[in-house]
């Protein structure tokens, strides 16, 4: 696959339609464009699941498999992970420092905020596994 990023893993779980993938890292973690921000280039194993598989009989644990995602997949991980989050932070504390709140009150609304976004982020998983998502090369 063009433009994608690809970790080679093992088979930890098969069911029906999904595939539980362990990632280990490798030394291509270093070079990928993303491993700074990246959590599979942070942690020694990752396990990703690989969804949506009509059949999952040709794959059972154990077996050594390369999973992949589009580059701009991760990009919207980001996004959602760390980049809206920090938008939403940084206008809490400007509209809480606009209505004259303390330091302390803006800084406690700020990361407060966050409780209630992460919360429909939690809700909308299976809409984002959906749209960010994992397949089995080969």
């Amino acid at each position: 696959m063009e433009n994608s990023i690809r970790h080679e893993g093992v088979v930890v779980k098969v069911e029906n339609g999904l595939v539980r993938v362990k990632i280990l890292q490798t030394s291509a973690c270093a070079a990928c464009k993303v491993a700074a921000h990246c959590h599979t280039a942070e942690a020694k194993e990752k396990v990703v699941d690989v969804t949506g598989l009509a059949d999952t009989s040709r794959w059972h644990e154990g077996d050594t498999v390369v999973v992949s995602t589009k580059a701009g997949m991760a990009g919207k991980a980001l996004l959602v992970g760390f980049g809206l989050p920090l938008l939403l932070m940084l206008l809490t504390l400007v509209v809480a420092m606009a209505a004259r709140c303390s330091e302390g009150l803006s800084a406690l609304l700020m990361i407060g905020v966050l409780v209630p976004y992460y919360a429909v982020v939690w809700l909308c998983r299976h809409r984002l596994a959906r749209t960010i998502s994992f397949q089995i090369e080969g």
